[in-house]
């Protein structure tokens, strides 16, 4: 945890700021980050085949040794989205700011051994909703539902070049963080009393991903095979329902959580590293896992499938020519939600554009990314997101002659 002493001032904005304004973050634990890097988000989110020694791909632990042996490696990243959401009470804009990321690698022990920490977003609930209605024209009501929080993560990660074609890694979370939701039911008419719903999760939990990479290279070409998994884990939480009527508040229940089972799996082919086509697949079991002390369709969870695929090129790396060396990315992705009730499918399209830097080994990356996520209630969800990473890679771990 030393490599984060610098940059401990942005634990608290990380974890205290809304990372979404979505709707369709009111259910379970929201909207679920992917933690792929700004350069890989522009190629669709693709990172579990990625390997490179220019990106931090906290996302694949395994990736980490690709890195210089003399390099020290800093990514940080910003956001900000504009969105529009459309259901049957009309149209309504959003726009949201966040710090998305900030990850450090470092060579330990010449190209066979490397690591990894930082801090990252898990999860984020950010809404605010209100429906007015009237029950046969005698009692008009409005219900409000608000939602607000977000879990964060801080990790740590090494990787280990077992032979000169294959890699393992982990990364282990400390997870934290408290997400709310509010019900209230309020009348027009006088004399009815409202009612409010306050559901508080708090977590405090550590959880672990493991990863493997199996890359080849000859002549002009280079393939890289990749996956990773986590196991089902007990989030140490606590979770509180008080239901408030008048002046007198109830507490409900409390229950039990679990993070899913998940396994992903990746490939990429890199061509005179000029050209890199990549795809990955990911699943995570949520219908296996405890939401509320229940499973399968009594937590209305189901298992959630992500695919996404992308492309990177640049003309010539080493070009005299500034456009020569500057990095055109693109990509689609498409997952599903994991609430069965909502059916919602999300589909991305993303494009980015990396600039080098002349005098240092750093990367300024900018994506632009379309999505659009429509579900079975009527609710679609239109939103432009623009990210903006800064890759630094300076050599440190060097002797110098005098």
């Amino acid at each position: 945890m030393v490599l984060l002493s610098p940059f401990t001032f942005l634990l608290s904005p990380l974890s205290a700021q809304n990372m979404t304004c979505s709707p369709f973050s009111r259910y379970a634990y929201g909207d679920i980050n992917e933690n792929i890097p700004a350069s890989y988000r522009a190629m669709g989110g693709v990172g579990y085949g990625m390997r490179s020694n220019r990106v931090i791909c906290a996302a694949q632990p395994a990736s980490y040794t690709a890195c210089d042996t003399l390099t020290f490696m800093m990514d940080v990243a910003a956001s900000v989205s504009w969105s529009r959401y459309e259901d049957a009470n009309g149209m309504r804009n959003r726009a949201n700011g966040n710090l998305e990321y900030v990850t450090i690698q470092v060579p330990i022990w010449k190209q066979w051994i490397a690591a990894s920490v930082g801090l990252l977003p898990y999860s984020s609930v950010g809404y605010d909703i209100a429906i007015a209605d009237s029950l046969k024209s005698d009692y008009h009501y409005t219900k409000t539902y608000y939602g607000d929080g977000n879990i964060s993560e801080i990790y740590g990660g090494l990787s280990f070049n077992i032979c000169n074609w294959a890699a393992v890694g982990a990364n282990v979370y400390y997870m934290w963080g408290t997400l709310q939701r509010m019900r209230t039911l309020s009348f027009d008419e006088a004399g009815l009393t409202p009612t409010i719903q306050d559901e508080v999760l708090s977590v405090s939990s550590v959880r672990v991903r493991t990863g493997a990479q199996f890359f080849h290279t000859w002549g002009k070409h280079s393939v890289v095979a990749g996956a990773v998994l986590e196991n089902k884990m007990n989030l140490h939480s606590t979770y509180l329902v008080i239901e408030t009527q008048s002046e007198d508040s109830i507490p409900v229940y409390e229950g039990l959580f679990q993070t899913p089972w998940m396994c992903g799996v990746g490939v990429s082919y890199t061509w005179a590293n000029r050209l890199t086509v990549g795809f990955d697949y990911e699943r995570q079991f949520m219908a296996s896992a405890l939401f509320n002390g229940m499973a399968g369709h009594y937590s209305d969870l189901q298992d959630r499938n992500r695919m996404a695929l992308g492309i990177e090129y640049r003309h010539n790396p080493t070009g005299r020519r500034y456009a020569d060396r500057m990095l055109w990315r693109a990509g689609l992705s498409l997952q599903d939600e994991y609430l069965a009730s909502v059916g919602a499918m999300k589909l991305s399209a993303s494009v980015g554009i990396g600039f080098p830097l002349h005098s240092v080994g750093t990367v300024v990356n900018t994506t632009f990314e379309y999505s659009r996520r429509g579900s079975n209630t009527g609710l679609v969800d239109n939103q432009l997101r623009f990210t903006l990473g800064i890759a630094i890679a300076e050599n440190w771990f060097f002797k110098r002659k005098l």
